[in-house]
């Protein structure tokens, strides 16, 4: 039997009814008498009926916003008594491309040692190509990477959404301006990342995309050195937000808004598309996934991240 709370809280992820019984794999009907008892034990109404779409009532926010809570809790106390009644054990072999790597494992794997303790865990950090090839090859478990390639023998599973800017130095005059047009950037000087990076990929197909003309370009092979080359007033560069909140809050870097464009991209979680999975994968995997499991890089990002 599902919960109760699980249906309400994907219902109104979808904002509809049909898409979240189809999610559950349970009937129209079945969903709205789930909805029509909490309503019944709440005393109150949750949904505001009179709406052309599925809309929350002002107690329905506020339930809603605890049921979450709720779920989060259960999966993370799932987690807990898992691991208490099958102690998970064995070597799990972890790949990032850099950015994920550099930034962000250290935080899921810091997470994951202090509840899986007895879990051999080896990491390699390489460019997305380079983590694709070694998990085509078997040399990798699993990988986390920032870009997606057409290789149909991979899984890709988006687990996180990350932003990229455009940086200047703050001496460039880019940094006078607040939104900078496609005329802004035509003719300068550009700092890109190595073939086979995904932050590389998305830039090339940004600058064609915009028909801009690079006049010159200088190539690194990690994001660390992309972000010492802008500081030091190499060029301009289109780089995850995640790498710079420390030298953007320093004010040694400036981030300039392009007019008309948010540039997000997905971050993925990858394996063999036929694979054998082990205990120590399948509970990495459903923690990096469940909502508990990222709050200690939230909290990081929004410390760096939320308030430049």
């Amino acid at each position: 039997m599902i919960n109760p709370l699980k249906i309400f809280v994907t219902v109104f992820e979808h904002k509809n009814s049909s898409r979240g019984a189809e999610e559950l794999c349970l009937t129209h009907p079945n969903v709205s008498a789930q909805i029509e008892s909490l309503e019944e034990e709440l005393g109150t109404k949750l949904v505001n009926s009179s709406s052309k779409h599925l809309e929350l009532t002002q107690a329905g926010d506020i339930y809603y916003g605890y049921a979450q809570k709720i779920l989060r809790l259960q999966d993370k106390a799932k987690l807990e008594i898992k691991q208490l009644l099958n102690p998970v054990t064995g070597i799990l072999k972890i790949g990032a491309s850099y950015t994920i790597g550099e930034y962000i494992l250290p935080f899921v794997v810091a997470e994951f040692a202090a509840q899986y303790p007895n879990v051999e865990i080896e990491t390699t950090i390489a460019n997305t190509e380079e983590i694709i090839q070694a998990v085509r090859v078997n040399h990798l478990d699993i990988a986390l990477v920032e870009g997606e390639a057409n290789c149909s023998d991979i899984v890709y599973r988006p687990f996180m959404e990350d932003e990229l800017i455009l940086v200047v130095p703050s001496q460039h005059p880019l940094a006078r301006l607040h939104i900078a047009t496609s005329e802004h950037l035509q003719d300068l000087v550009w700092i890109l990342r190595e073939s086979g990076s995904g932050t590389r990929a998305f830039s090339d197909k940004l600058i064609k995309e915009w028909g801009i003309n690079v006049r010159k370009s200088y190539v690194f092979g990690s994001g660390q050195a992309v972000k010492h080359a802008v500081t030091a007033g190499l060029g301009i560069s289109l780089v995850s937000r995640w790498i710079v909140k420390k030298e953007l809050i320093a004010k040694e870097l400036k981030s300039v808004k392009i007019k008309g464009e948010r540039l997000t991209r997905s971050f993925y979680i990858i394996g063999p598309k036929h694979q054998e999975t082990t205990e120590a994968m399948e509970v990495f995997t459903e923690q990096l996934f469940t909502h508990e499991s990222t709050t200690s890089w939230r909290k990081l990002s929004k410390r760096g991240i939320d308030n430049v």
